[in-house]
């Protein structure tokens, strides 16, 4: 693929209950993104920096909250998404492909609606977590526990124009890897047209047959899809730098396996419209390993193989 890469950096820590993935962005391009991208045949490489991020310090987390329960810094959540969605909106409109490095999950309401704007598109969702609450259903309140509720329009989110993205049905969202669920999400999961597939799944199966089954689900009707990868969804032996760490997630092989499969696909069926890594922790790392991880994967979803 010749693909024009534009690297949008979006260092949001408001959404998450521990300080450290704001500096997630950096972590990753000093882990050498850019050569692994390079490594992967990308055709060019642009670096757009970071969006302006307010500091926790200086913002009241409750200053704007929905009608029923809790959503921290939600003016804040808003804003930044607004502004990111913006962001991939104009890359996709340029023929760039923006990957976005986040930053806490919350950001994926701004890179999907993003990428959502003008075209149909499909969702793949690597996580540990549903990141399926709302501010009714949160316990803590943290908006990187609701983005894929929110873009669904879920909720309080129904009404809410930052958030409900254009042109995104449950039935082409596929959650890939899920261990850890609150009680809520998981009702919510089971009433919904979303395909969740857990590490069961994948135990069970393998990966890539998992994998390839939430590509069919994602890219069926649509006109692309957004692949999102929180690094939680690895084990945190070889993740260590996350900031919600679940024991029992993919391994290595077992993660770049799942990221070249999306590539191989790509490659027969042009499918891959937008891609973010999330929740790297540099704070809570060892020798910046997860940032390195997660720029490979990075690659090995835009064409990097062994051979």
């Amino acid at each position: 693929m010749n693909r024009q890469v534009r690297i949008i950096g979006a260092p949001m820590d408001l959404g998450a209950n521990r300080r450290g993935v704001d500096m997630g962005p950096s972590a990753i391009r000093y882990a050498g993104l850019a050569a692994e991208l390079a490594d992967a045949n990308v055709e060019s490489t642009t670096d757009a920096g970071d969006l302006t991020v307010p500091r926790a310090e200086e913002r009241d987390p409750d200053a704007e909250q929905p009608a029923e329960g809790s959503a921290k810094f939600l003016r804040e959540t808003a804003d930044l998404c607004t502004r990111l969605g913006d962001e991939v909106a104009d890359a996709i409109a340029d023929d760039a492909f923006p990957l976005v490095l986040g930053g806490d999950h919350s950001i994926a309401i701004g890179t999907v609606t993003g990428a959502a704007r003008n075209a149909e598109l499909g969702l793949v969702w690597f996580d540990a977590h549903g990141d399926f609450n709302t501010p009714k259903t949160s316990p803590s309140g943290n908006v990187h526990g609701m983005p894929l509720a929110a873009v669904l329009g879920i909720g309080d989110f129904a009404d809410t124009e930052w958030a409900n993205a254009p042109n995104l049905r449950e039935q082409n969202v596929a959650m890939v890897g899920l261990r850890s669920l609150d009680d809520a999400e998981r009702e919510a999961i089971r009433g919904s047209d979303v395909t969740a597939f857990t590490m069961s799944d994948i135990d069970e199966r393998g990966v890539k047959p998992v994998v390839e089954d939430a590509l069919d689900v994602a890219t069926a009707g649509t006109d692309g899809i957004h692949v999102s990868l929180d690094v939680d969804w690895l084990d945190p032996k070889i993740a260590p730098g996350v900031g919600t760490p679940v024991r029992g997630g993919v391994v290595y092989r077992e993660a770049h396996s799942a990221l070249e499969t999306v590539a191989e696909r790509d490659e027969k069926e042009d499918i891959l419209r937008s891609l973010e890594v999330v929740e790297v922790n540099p704070i809570l790392d060892e020798s910046n390993e997860t940032a390195e991880l997660a720029t490979g994967l990075a690659a090995s979803a835009l064409g990097k193989r062994i051979l």
